[in-house]
């Protein structure tokens, strides 16, 4: 099976502009082609972590990536998806996170001897004028379209900042510019992606004066879990699932493929992992019990992938110790309290929850222990003024528990 077929069999591909094309390219290893990340943060997410993977199936079929990091259009934010204008970042910030994904993504993409390429489109997007842009990359854009695009459309009534309006135009500026530059002829990204991209394909035909038919730059959108189904995926109970072990570690990172649901783990497994297709194929009869096994399989599988075999072995070995009771607590998540965590020297268990991060928040947090889903030491906690304090959490660590399947060790 060759690769594009390979994609539609796992059920990634969602939209392409011409798709005997697409096809073309990347079965024939002729795609150069690139997918965007604006650095939001100081650290990539299960978001990012699925385009990434992408990006290593399209290599390994022998296709050039070029990840472009988002340090210009990371200054306006994409409204796609949002239902509130993102917070603005500094340059400082941009760069700091820019510094961190490049770091990241060579764990994934071989940009060794020219076979990817990672750029900055801060490069051309800071030196432009105002004129410039409205005289070189304005006339293509048609401002009655731009209002019909469903990244737009969906922000209308909540209010869109002209800021933000101005995110498609740079969108595609990067498409043209990549063509330009770097032979770029195809653009992925996620399903709520597709009017963006759709307009920087037009921008270089028409740069280029050609005819649809003769349109020399495609454009394909994959089917990520965040974006087609993602309002209910992506999110652990302390927020984004990171890739940085440092705010998501191993065990929790295993734990959230461990818990995705029954109806979603062999979606997951064919989306995501590299296990063969027909293995694959074998498991949709699964049911019932062995769900379970499906899921333990995906959750090593791409807890591998980011964190390397050691730290999934780990985590799998430290989940199974707990559900049997029989943990020592070494792998697991931990939360060092510190002095200021204490007042008077003691810290009540509402605290705990959303130090720990069980708990977005105090009232959560008490919702929770009314609801009889916390425990600490296998005894049940309801009463909501239960505190701890510093001397004996130094002395003897705690390990609380959200219902069955989260576990969290605290020490001061």
């Amino acid at each position: 099976m060759q690769i594009y077929e390979e994609l539609k069999a796992r059920g990634l591909i969602a939209q392409v502009t011409d798709e005997e094309k697409v096809r073309d390219l990347i079965n024939n290893g002729k795609a150069t082609f690139y997918i965007g990340f604006d650095p939001t943060a100081d650290s990539l997410h299960v978001g990012h972590f699925m385009a990434l993977l992408l990006m290593k199936r399209l290599q390994m079929a022998g296709n050039k990536p070029i990840a472009l990091l988002g340090g210009g259009t990371g200054m306006i934010g994409d409204p796609s998806g949002k239902s509130d204008m993102r917070k603005v970042l500094t340059k400082e910030t941009i760069d700091h996170n820019i510094a961190c994904f490049r770091k990241q993504m060579a764990r994934f993409i071989d940009f060794s001897d020219g076979k990817a390429i990672m750029v900055n489109n801060a490069d051309w997007i800071l030196d432009l004028n105002y004129i410039e842009v409205l005289r070189e990359v304005g006339p293509y854009f048609s401002v009655n379209n731009m209002l019909r695009a469903e990244c737009y459309k969906q922000r209308m009534e909540n209010g869109l900042s002209f800021l933000e309006f101005n995110y498609m135009i740079l969108q595609s500026y990067d498409f043209y510019k990549l063509y330009m530059d770097y032979g770029c002829n195809l653009q992925f990204g996620g399903d709520d992606q597709w009017s963006n991209m759709l307009f920087g394909r037009e921008l270089i035909r028409k740069k280029l004066g050609l005819e649809e038919k003769d349109a020399k730059a495609q454009a394909m959108t994959i089917t990520l879990l965040l974006n087609s189904e993602g309002k209910k995926m992506g999110k652990t109970v302390s927020g984004a699932v990171w890739l940085d072990p440092e705010k998501t570690s191993p065990y929790d990172f295993y734990q959230y493929w461990r818990n995705v649901d029954d109806a979603d783990v062999l979606k997951c497994i064919r989306m995501l992992t590299f296990l063969p297709l027909e293995e694959i194929d074998a498991m949709d009869k699964w049911e019932g019990s062995q769900l379970n096994k499906a899921k333990e399989i995906l959750a090593f599988e791409l807890t591998k992938l980011v964190h390397g075999e050691e730290e999934a072995l780990k985590a799998q070995q430290t989940a199974k110790a707990l559900f049997s009771g029989a943990a020592d607590a070494e792998n697991m998540p931990c939360t060092k309290l510190e002095d200021a965590d204490f007042t008077d020297g003691r810290i009540d268990i509402l605290a705990v929850l959303t130090k720990t991060g069980i708990a977005k928040s105090r009232s959560e947090a008490r919702k929770l222990c009314e609801q009889n889903g916390v425990s600490v030491n296998d005894v049940k906690v309801t009463d909501t003024y239960t505190s701890y304090s510093k001397d004996e959490l130094a002395s003897s660590p705690i390990i609380v528990k959200k219902g069955k399947k989260i576990f969290h060790k605290v020490e001061a």
